[in-house]
């Protein structure tokens, strides 16, 4: 694979020796035409016709500089987060925490996706949200039944059974303190 990088490079370097060495054999052509067009000759005073003409015009290149910051700042705010990558990064990665680019995700795998990839990831996408939202159903049973769990779901760590001799010893305590008398209802610790 062809690496850019060197070869523009290379191109600009070629271009601005080239340039220098044009200059240099029409030095008396190019500077004149140069100081005519910047205003720095053929003006009432020094350097009159350059703050008049050419040289007012680095306020607005200011400005325009400016403006060129910040929607640079802008497209970096969207940009793929692959470093060194200018595409817009559309396609989100690592749950959310990475917008990247259809070359730089790996599910795409360099190529922008196809229908049937899109189709496999939908379908991916569902199965995970529906596994979630059936742990929250056994979640949300579990602990709006009332029963006493079972080993698995104990979430203390503890074997079946050892939460219901809990509460019986403490409602054992409580009974010998003058507390509750049956305690058949007292699940707390």
């Amino acid at each position: 694979m062809l690496k850019w990088r060197p070869i523009v490079i290379v191109g600009l370097t070629c271009t601005a020796v080239v340039a220098i060495a044009v200059w240099a054999v029409y030095a008396r052509q190019v500077g004149s035409w140069l100081q005519v067009h910047t205003g720095t000759i053929n003006e009432s005073g020094p350097y009159y016709g350059f703050w008049s003409g050419f040289g007012s015009d680095l306020e607005e290149f200011g400005i325009l500089g400016g403006i060129a910051a910040g929607v640079y700042q802008l497209v970096k705010k969207h940009n793929c987060h692959e470093p060194g990558c200018w595409r817009v990064g559309q396609h989100p990665a690592a749950d959310g925490q990475f917008m990247l680019c259809y070359r730089h995700h790996p599910d795409y795998q360099g190529r922008k996706p196809t229908h049937e990839l899109i189709e496999r990831l939908h379908r991916e996408h569902l199965e995970r949200q529906a596994a979630i939202h059936g742990k929250l159903h056994e979640a949300h049973d579990h602990w709006t039944s009332g029963r006493e769990p079972t080993y698995q779901e104990d979430m203390r760590g503890e074997p079946a059974g050892l939460g219901k001799r809990r509460s019986e010893h403490v409602s054992g305590v409580r009974q010998r303190a003058g507390g509750a008398a049956t305690g058949e209802n007292d699940h707390s610790p």
